[in-house]
C-alpha cells in the first residue's frame, strides 16, 4: 500500500479543498474507494465536497465545469475521480476507459489541474474489490495522494494556486 512518505513531500496542514467526482454504478466498490480517499484527505488537513455523475465518461466534463467559474474564482484546489469499469462482452469497456483517461489527462496537461485518477478498470468484480479495499490495495488513497501531490507541486512551482 502506498505510503505518502514514500514519494510525497506534503504539508500535513495543507488546507486544500478537493472535489470528489464519483461514478457510483458499482456503489459498493466506489464507497470503499471513497472511504480510502476521504481518510487520506483528512490525514493531510484538506477538505472535500462530493458530486456524482452518471458514469465514468462524464467525469472529465464534471471537472471542467467545476473548474470553470464565471467570476474567475477558484472553488477547488484539486479533483479526484472515483469509479469502476468492468470488462464486458463488447468494446464499450475499451472506449469508456480510453476516452475517460484521455479526457482527464487533457485536463491535467492542458489546464494544469491537479487530478487524482481513481477510476478502476478491471477484468472482473473480484479484482475491483481487492483494489478498492482500504485494507488491501486502497486505490482511493492512492488517487488522493496523487491529487495532493500535484497540488503541492503546483504550489511549489507556481508560488501558490
Amino acid at each position: 500500500m502506498a505510503d505518502a512518505s514514500d514519494y510525497l513531500d506534503l504539508d500535513p496542514a495543507d488546507g486544500s479543498h478537493i472535489l470528489l467526482i464519483t461514478a457510483p454504478y458499482y456503489r459498493h466498490i466506489v464507497d470503499e474507494l471513497e472511504r480510502g480517499a476521504a481518510a487520506t484527505i483528512a490525514e493531510f488537513g484538506a477538505t472535500f465536497e462530493k458530486v456524482s455523475v452518471g458514469g465514468a465518461f462524464e467525469m472529465p466534463a464534471a471537472i471542467m465545469l467545476a473548474a470553470s467559474r464565471r467570476d474567475g474564482g477558484k472553488l477547488f484546489d484539486g479533483f479526484i475521480t472515483l469509479g469502476c469499469v468492468l470488462r464486458g462482452e463488447t468494446s464499450h469497456y475499451d472506449l469508456i476507459c480510453q476516452e475517460t483517461a484521455r479526457g482527464l489527462m487533457d485536463l491535467t496537461v492542458n489546464r494544469g489541474l491537479a487530478v487524482g485518477f481513481g477510476l478502476l478498470t478491471c477484468e472482473n468484480e473480484q479484482q475491483a474489490l481487492v483494489r478498492a479495499n482500504v485494507n488491501q490495495k486502497n486505490k482511493g488513497r492512492e488517487a488522493a495522494l496523487a491529487c495532493l501531490g500535484m497540488i503541492a507541486m503546483k504550489r511549489r512551482f507556481r508560488g501558490g494556486l
